[in-house]
């Protein structure tokens, strides 16, 4: 394989792996499955940085990667939230918070590229959030309740207030809706 086709290949590898994630967390209800799929989750959210990194290290930036690097992480975390929700180890409400800001994010980012191109870049409190999320579904595969927990809640702190910080940065899109 070109070195220009590994960043795309990790980022379809992520998403390739979500039906097995799925899998062993309904088909075996153990503590054994849930750590396997903890570390499935894991080497998936490493190929999230491996891809950026090499794409932008050997310059083989595509717009599939533009485009399915970011929708690949968004469909990981969000599968395993639900699936989490599913094992009642998180609260609905806190994931359906999760999944809502991801898509006005989402959305947000394709209003900004239609009016006038402009890219939404991950800022820091985004990457928090990414990052506790991330650790969050971890720890809480792995059965480490308490810091899986606290790190839950920090990512719904970031989550909220990286989305607030997005909207306020792009809220010259919105200046003439309730005039």
């Amino acid at each position: 394989m070109k070195k220009e086709n590994i960043p795309n290949a990790l980022t379809l590898g992520r998403i390739l792996i979500i039906p097995i994630f799925i899998v062993l967390l309904t088909t075996w209800h153990s503590s054994i499955s849930h750590v396997l799929a903890a570390i499935i989750f894991a080497l998936a959210s490493i190929t999230d940085y491996l891809d950026g990194y090499l794409a932008r290290k050997w310059k083989v930036v595509t717009n599939f990667g533009k485009f399915a690097d970011p929708m690949a992480d968004k469909i990981l975390v969000m599968t395993a939230f639900i699936m989490l929700v599913e094992l009642k180890m998180v609260p609905a409400w806190v994931v359906a918070i999760i999944v809502c800001r991801e898509l006005a994010v989402t959305g947000l980012r394709l209003l900004l590229v239609e009016n006038g191109g402009t890219v939404l870049a991950a800022a820091m409190p985004g990457k928090i959030k990414t990052f506790s999320q991330m650790f969050a579904i971890i720890f809480l595969l792995m059965h480490w309740n308490l810091l899986g927990q606290i790190l839950l809640y920090i990512a719904l702190f970031f989550t909220l207030y990286s989305g607030y910080d997005y909207f306020k940065g792009a809220s010259f899109l919105f200046k003439d809706t309730f005039k």
